[in-house]
């Protein structure tokens, strides 16, 4: 999250509504704490609410509210929909004519365990959207594997497709900056469990 939003997104509190903004996508949306510190760090919302995270009256909830937090794209909840709603974006972009702004929706590889993210990197693929990003978090948590790894799943169904270490900023900032004209590109962030 942080090299997405310090080196890559094209987004600031200034310009969160701007029509040709990127966007960010938290499909795991029931884990935002980092999400809401990176915010805070970016001037999205004060540093002072995150103490209140999760408390009755807070803005912070347990899932990211669009409607509640400044630069938030959409109100994430079950696994499995921030990429499909990641292709809707991208999608109506290209409907508008807006080809600058760029997509990007975080995920977890437990999440293509849903047959919706299937469903919809299948799509990115064969419609060439190009504009639309995946970073995977590969924690080793996913039910089933894919022979090659994960990234072998988003290649085949025609995706530029890179796997590097998930704490490596800089290998992170080449995978997300690495070129793929006319294809939708995912980053694989594997990260081992600390013991």
């Amino acid at each position: 999250l942080w090299v997405l939003y310090d080196r890559v997104l094209r987004v600031a509190p200034d310009t969160a509504e701007a029509p040709d903004r990127d966007r960010f996508l938290l499909s795991k949306g029931h884990g935002p704490m980092a999400y809401y510190a990176i915010l805070a760090a970016k001037g999205f919302i004060d540093p002072a609410v995150l103490p209140t995270f999760g408390r009755f009256h807070s803005p912070l909830g347990h899932h990211p509210d669009r409607t509640l937090i400044p630069g938030v794209e959409i109100g994430s909840g079950s696994l499995g929909h921030g990429l499909p709603m990641g292709v809707g974006t991208a999608l109506g972009l290209r409907a508008r004519g807006l080809s600058d702004p760029a997509v990007w929706v975080l995920i977890g590889d437990a999440e293509l365990d849903e047959g919706s993210n299937h469903e919809a990197l299948a799509y990115a693929g064969a419609a060439r959207l190009d504009r639309l990003h995946t970073v995977v978090i590969d924690n080793q948590s996913a039910t089933h594997g894919w022979s090659g790894g994960i990234a072998s799943r988003f290649s085949a169904a025609g995706w530029s497709a890179v796997t590097v270490g998930g704490r490596d900023h800089e290998a992170l900032h080449r995978a997300f900056t690495q070129p793929h004209p006319g294809r939708p590109h995912a980053v694989v962030a594997v990260v081992e469990p600390k013991n």
